[in-house]
């Protein structure tokens, strides 16, 4: 029996979903054409649209669908009209390499030794650089949980007359978001990380801001993004959403309950951004001396699925970007192992996961003192 535990890299789908798929799937008509099966199609678009759009607080016209988070962050990048970049440090690649591709030129935002982005840093950049800045600071960290404080990022914006994007892929399904209550002017999401199907998400854009297409060639999405829609896709998206809001899970109990099992085993385990506000659902650790490519296979050995971080880098254990940013050692970075809850977690599915680490860690342990 396998146990899953790496949401935050893409969370099982739905059934919910997963049925208005196959129901999206026996639609014929393609939703830009003006047929009945092509005005069936568009309905389904619009009202999955809509449904989003009402759990974002926000209205239907701001929801662009795309492929995915990483094309919403990249054309929230790429193709507003800015002067300079403000990206903090621990912003997923996507966001990143975006901003190193715009060819404007890119500021980093510093974060503190607990993973939350230097407001004061953000007042002088702001203050201080030249031309109209667009400040792209993610809502909650994929690696570590930690919970950006966006609103401050909003009120220091507004007072440089800088725009705000913000990457809330690993946030939504897990907190609440509300785009007009974040007061941004740019907002990310994807569906596959709150259990609705890989490859769609959305970009939600304040109504009246110019954005460019990212992908150019037709009128789909308000000519705001071409291509014909994935109405399958799209469908299973509004599906998820409307699951979550309707069953939303509470991880405190299971996220409190797997530290402690960490906290309780053999060594000395350090979980990162452990003393600020995190997602529910994420811990990220390390216990010295244990590599993490080592401790993520004994872990698959035994039948759990965890991660080292972004699940973005071909399968490769790479050290983590996010915590070089908040100072941590370079040991640490290469021990860092990230275990994600999602709706399909269990309690049973945490105490598996505490038997394994009692067994990974004592083993280690035995050997660092032979050693």
């Amino acid at each position: 029996m396998r146990t899953y535990l790496d949401h935050n890299a893409t969370s099982p789908i739905r059934p919910e979903a997963r049925d208005a798929m196959l129901a999206a799937l026996e639609l014929r008509g393609n939703a830009s054409s003006v047929h009945e099966e092509g005005r069936k199609a568009r309905a389904l678009v619009e009202t999955s649209r809509d449904e989003i759009a009402r759990a974002l607080g926000t209205i239907a016209p701001t929801v662009v669908f795309t492929g995915g988070g990483s094309e919403s962050c990249n054309q929230a990048l790429r193709c507003v009209s800015a002067d300079r970049l403000i990206v903090s440090a621990i912003e997923h690649p996507c966001v990143l390499e975006a901003a190193t591709a715009s060819g404007r030129k890119v500021e980093v935002l510093p974060v503190s030794e607990h993973g939350v982005i230097d407001l004061p840093a953000l007042d002088s950049l702001l203050a201080n650089g030249n031309g109209r800045a667009l400040v792209s600071v993610m809502l909650a960290n994929n690696e570590t949980g930690a919970i950006q404080p966006v609103r401050d990022v909003v009120a220091l914006a507004a007072e440089h007359d800088a725009l705000v994007h913000c990457d809330a892929v690993q946030a939504f399904g897990k907190l609440p978001v509300n785009f007009g209550l974040l007061g941004v002017d740019l907002l990310s999401v994807s569906a596959h990380k709150l259990g609705g199907p890989q490859g769609v998400g959305a970009l939600v854009i304040r109504d009246g801001l110019p954005v460019s297409p990212l992908i150019s060639g037709g009128g789909q999405e308000l000519r705001r993004r071409a291509g014909t829609e994935n109405i399958a896709a799209i469908a299973g998206f509004a599906a998820a959403v409307r699951a979550a809001g309707k069953n939303e899970s509470d991880f405190r109990g299971l996220q409190a309950k797997l530290e402690s099992a960490l906290a309780s085993g053999p060594g000395d385990v350090a979980v990162f951004s452990a003393g600020v506000d995190r997602l529910p659902n994420t811990v990220c650790f390390a216990l010295s001396g244990l590599e993490a490519d080592t401790a993520l296979m004994a872990f698959d050995l035994d039948g759990i699925a965890v991660s080292s971080g972004s699940a973005c880098s071909s399968g490769k254990v790479q050290a983590s970007h996010v915590l070089k940013a908040m100072g941590a050692s370079e040991a640490a970075t290469k021990s860092a192992v990230r275990v994600s809850l999602g709706w399909s977690t269990t309690v049973e599915d945490v105490n598996r996961f505490s038997d394994s680490w009692q067994k990974i860690a004592a083993r280690h342990m035995a050997r660092a003192a032979a050693a």
